[in-house]
């Protein structure tokens, strides 16, 4: 039996793919001539990280990380075509050791070709495993050029030159279907994932077309395909995601659902026309790892604890406020989760719905036909729900339906775009909510924001100076002094970044009688802020700062997350 076929069957063996998907794997393997381990990866079935230990240990390789070795030319002459070779073969020299060469390969099934390097060297091989990506790079440091996914050396992709930007759609769609093309968009977005990243934006320019990572909120570029492949690899997303790829003058949305290393994923596609092309922005929703736990989130044991007798509450209205990108609705999913029970009926409306909730009754906003926040908020009240998420207050509309509802025996979760709670309360009022019924119905405001963690991996304990534009004794305004604090260094475990993940800062203002006379009032946000503070509510910035302390964040981070604080 062949080196292919005993280690097909051992990924059957162990359950990591099926007995369907590698028939799936061995047709396409006839039509391409391919590896079986890099096809296993392209499908999506197994990422390279599942993938190089049971190689590792089927074919007995050690794994190397490239990053640790210095990316240096060896001090050996090589003949000047064995550049062509490595980047042929996928497989790159790395180390001397003695008389004997260490080379990394991607692919157990290229050993072979390890002879005809010793006959070029003179030297023993040593074949270790290594990353592709890896790999990749350091050819590319090396000799120059890259090379395609099926193997081959591309310089310039230069079988896609001279199309034009009005080119028909069947050509478009033609190109679209290509191996390479299919390839090049399944390993963008498999990497995408291996990197923990939320978004891949894809973005054309006069000379280029750039692809960046959001990577713990924060975009990060990575290595782009030719900017000749700008109509091929956006046609091969619209098709995926059901969209028209004829349209470019407008924007579009569309859904993908897939599975990518082996995990089950949404992908929310969004194209939006550019002076060079079309912009496209992808969301990676992971299914199965939905939900995170309130109490893992960093909520303060105090603050935790009032905001779950709030979600407890029998009805009243729950705001989470903050900018996009800050987790307001991981906290509300959170929220739903911890009361979703048989004896209660939950319904949300959300543009989009993100995830399915199981026992949520959840509906998607479609303007376009007139299902706006304000007119579904409407028709859910009709449902007889005990829960109400609506996903965003954005008019007088449905502020004034969300505080009816909570009026008349829900309980409602909403968000809104302010910088601190207590201006989510100004904006409802400038809304033309009335005082005595925002009142009487407001139960608290949650304003969070979310910080990077530091990687526990390599983060490392430096005397505290002070920072740039923030005094010590700002920064640390009602709390011990602090003599030493944490900062980001950088390793294999975060990519090099220092951090690793991220974690909440949050504001909770209760509504308590106090804070309601205001309101009857019209007081402004910071008169309430003030009152608030005095009731012992807790900044944004200060529960900032005691994550600094623990050694969650640093302080950098803290005042990039929240300088509109001041």
């Amino acid at each position: 039996m062949d080196t292919q076929a005993t280690f097909a069957e051992r990924l059957i063996e162990r359950q990591m793919l099926s007995s369907e998907e590698m028939e799936r794997v061995r047709k396409l393997q006839d039509e391409q001539q391919a590896p079986l381990s890099r096809l296993v990866v392209e499908l999506g079935f197994l990422s390279e990280e599942d993938l190089l230990p049971v190689m590792r240990e089927h074919f007995d390789l050690p794994l190397m990380s490239l990053r640790e070795v210095p990316n240096t030319p060896l001090p050996i002459d090589l003949p000047a075509s064995i550049g062509d070779f490595f980047k042929m073969a996928r497989m790159v020299p790395v180390k001397i050791d003695g008389r004997e060469l260490i080379v990394a390969i991607a692919d157990p099934m290229e050993l072979s070709r390890l002879h005809a390097i010793e006959l070029a060297t003179g030297l023993r091989v040593r074949a270790v495993l290594a990353k592709e990506k890896e790999i990749t790079a350091r050819i590319e440091a090396l000799y120059g050029g890259t090379y395609a996914p099926d193997g081959t050396v591309q310089e310039s992709a230069q079988e896609f030159d001279g199309i034009a930007e009005d080119e028909d759609v069947a050509h478009l769609r033609d190109m679209a279907s290509e191996v390479p093309v299919i390839r090049l968009v399944n390993q963008m977005l498999v990497r995408a994932l291996e990197a923990r990243a939320s978004d891949v934006h894809i973005e054309p320019f006069e000379n280029q077309l750039k692809v960046r990572y959001r990577i713990d909120g924060i975009l990060h570029e990575v290595e782009s395909p030719p900017r000749q492949l700008k109509g091929a690899v956006i046609s091969r997303l619209k098709i995926l995601a059901q969209l028209n790829i004829a349209e470019r003058r407008l924007p579009q949305d569309g859904r993908i659902k897939t599975r990518l290393g082996g995990k089950d994923i949404d992908l929310r596609i969004a194209t939006v026309p550019t002076l060079y092309g079309e912009s496209v922005v992808i969301r990676l929703l992971e299914r199965g790892q939905i939900f995170t736990e309130l109490e893992a989130m960093g909520f303060p044991t105090v603050q935790l604890a009032h905001f779950n007798e709030m979600i407890l509450k029998p009805h009243g209205m729950i705001l989470v406020t903050g900018p996009t990108g800050s987790g307001k609705t991981t906290t509300l999913y959170g929220a739903l989760q911890k009361i979703n029970d048989p004896g209660k009926k939950i319904i949300t409306i959300e543009d989009p719905v993100e995830y399915q909730l199981g026992g949520v009754n959840q509906i998607h906003v479609k303007p376009q036909i007139g299902l706006t926040f304000a007119n579904g908020l409407r028709s859910i009240v009709r449902q007889d729900p005990d829960v109400i998420m609506v996903g965003e207050i954005r008019d007088a509309e449905t502020a004034e339906i969300a505080v009816q509802a909570a009026l008349t025996g829900h309980l409602v979760f909403s968000t809104l775009h302010t910088n601190d709670a207590a201006g989510a309360i100004s904006r409802l009022l400038e809304m033309g909510v009335q005082d005595y019924l925002l009142s009487s119905s407001l139960l608290g405001v949650l304003a969070q924001r979310l910080v990077r963690r530091l990687c526990p991996t390599c983060r490392r304990e430096v005397p505290f100076t002070g920072l740039e534009g923030v005094a010590p004794e700002m920064a640390l305004a009602n709390s011990e002094a602090l003599h030493t604090i944490w900062e980001a260094a950088g390793c294999d475990a975060c990519s090099g970044t220092g951090y690793l993940g991220r974690v909440g800062v949050f504001e909770l203002l209760p509504v308590t009688a106090d804070i309601c006379k205001l309101i009857n009032a019209k007081a402004d946000a910071n008169t309430i802020r003030n009152l608030a503070v005095q009731q012992g509510m807790r900044l944004l910035r200060e529960d900032g700062w005691d994550k600094v302390r623990q050694g969650m964040t640093t302080l950098a981070e803290v005042v990039r997350v929240t300088r509109e604080e001041g």
